[in-house]
């Protein structure tokens, strides 16, 4: 069980040792954008049946810069089971065959479409791999008839994101303030990850 501590909603609050905390920003979409064409040599494709190791590996790929961590800590089991949900579906982008893109997306609330994680392989950064990506991703929802999809983005995430989400037609709606276990002090992730995030103490 996670202990309680006051959180002040005017100034300072101080985490316990292990702790850190992201200012999160919600955002949604309710009308489908222009749709966009994937040049040659990409494609956004479903994963049936996706296996859990190998999202795992392009999960942590992509995300262990940004202290993604939710799917990383997730029992082998337990996200297993997660991954095999008819709401759960996993898309990827494919480059020439290969896998350079994530998204996972929830759609247990009926008209309503979550992205729950969406990203790029480094190498594939700045090269408009996630433009294409995302609008293979909105024609995919809003032509299953879904009226909303959201998501969310932090302050640990990529600079640029929250800006990419609103220039693909994102509207903020909420802020939020999440706080967790260091995944690096947990074991989750390695020391390493993160590097813009500091590692607070001694390393464990």
């Amino acid at each position: 069980m996670s202990a309680t501590f006051p959180v002040l909603l005017d100034g300072y609050t101080d985490l316990p040792p292990g702790k850190i905390a992201n200012v999160v920003t919600f955002l949604e979409m309710t009308e489908p954008p222009a749709t966009v064409t994937a040049p040659a040599g990409f494609a956004v494709a479903v994963a049936r049946r996706p296996d859990p190791a190998a999202f795992l590996a392009l999960y942590r790929r992509i995300g262990e810069t940004w202290l993604w961590t939710s799917r990383a800590a997730m029992p082998p089991a337990e996200l297993a089971a997660l991954l095999a949900l008819p709401t759960t579906e996993m898309l990827t982008l494919e480059k020439d065959g290969a896998a350079i893109g994530l998204v996972e997306l929830d759609y247990s609330v009926p008209g309503d479409v979550e992205i729950v994680t969406f990203g790029v392989v480094p190498e594939a950064m700045g090269t408009g791999a996630a433009q294409i990506m995302m609008g293979g991703t909105l024609a995919r929802i809003f032509g299953g008839g879904a009226a909303r999809v959201w998501l969310h983005t932090c302050t640990f995430d990529h600079p640029r994101a929250l800006g990419f989400y609103r220039r693909n037609g994102f509207r903020p709606y909420k802020f939020a303030i999440e706080v967790s276990d260091d995944p690096r002090r947990t074991g989750h992730l390695p020391v390493t990850a993160g590097p813009h995030v500091p590692l607070i103490g001694n390393r464990p």
